[in-house]
């Protein structure tokens, strides 16, 4: 993906009407390299996963080789080398392991997070233009709910908008007698 920007200028949006609109997560330059930060999460992602793999099992395999050779041996200044070396590395190597496992987890979320937050602010920048577009495109002439309106043959002005007279069928355009009539309290004509 060497693109950096979209190919479309946002109309009526804030970047004024000929700014292109950059994508989420672009550098700028136009290289279309992913940044290196990413590949870092990936690699320590990895790393962190199989030394997990590695270390988990081995610590496992250096506490049944510690339990046989305490059980196998009649000695007790034997069996306590065995337990030191064989109990404490193997319970160390495999709670290492388990909490490698655990950073590889973290590290994944991380990521997906980053992905997905990425992928949300570029749709985010995608739906901007496109209401953008779509608020440049049909922008009324006047604000027709804006206008003054009398119900019935009642003496009060109101917008058209104006939540006590929405129901109503009998609106009809103030015209030149908006003059004489009292604004409505509620939508403030």
């Amino acid at each position: 993906m060497t693109d950096t920007t979209l190919s479309t200028p946002a109309s009526g949006s804030r970047l004024g009407a000929g700014a292109a609109m950059p994508r989420a997560g672009s550098r700028g330059g136009g290289s279309g390299a992913a940044p290196v930060v990413n590949n870092n999460y990936k690699l320590l992602q990895v790393v962190l996963f199989w030394a997990g793999a590695v270390l988990l099992p081995l610590g496992l395999v250096v506490i049944v080789l510690g339990w046989y050779g305490a059980a196998n041996t009649p000695f007790e200044y034997d069996q306590i080398s065995y337990l030191v070396s064989g109990g404490l590395l193997g319970l160390g190597l495999t709670f290492a392991g388990g909490f490698l496992y655990f950073g590889a987890w973290l590290a994944r979320i991380a990521d997906d997070g980053r992905e997905s937050s990425k992928r949300l602010a570029d749709t985010l920048l995608v739906l901007a233009d496109v209401t953008s577009r779509a608020a440049a495109i049909h922008a009324p002439e006047t604000d027709t709910d804006a206008l003054p309106v009398v119900a019935g043959d009642g003496t009060t002005l109101h917008r058209r908008d104006c939540s006590l007279i929405a129901h109503r069928d009998d609106l009809r355009p103030a015209g030149a007698n908006a003059a004489h009539l009292t604004a409505c309290r509620v939508c403030k004509p």
